[in-house]
């Protein structure tokens, strides 16, 4: 969650939220988490527990590099 925070000050094309499960269960369903933190990343990519810096930012590269430009 703090390398997504991290990510988001640097970047405005970056968005970052964190959400409580208990309290948002639809989005758990949505996302099937199973385990926190996971990180959800253009809706279609999924990191799942606290990963380092460089796994964080090599995911965040390739889910850009995958996804169709707006």
């Amino acid at each position: 969650m703090r390398l997504a925070h991290k990510a988001a000050i640097e970047s405005p094309l970056v968005v970052a939220d964190a959400v409580e499960a208990m309290e948002f269960p639809h989005l758990v369903l949505r996302y099937q988490v199973q385990g926190v933190p996971r990180t959800v990343i253009n809706e279609r990519y999924f990191l799942d527990g606290a990963v380092p810096e460089a796994q964080f930012v090599s995911a965040i590269l390739r889910a850009a590099m995958q996804s169709p430009q707006a």
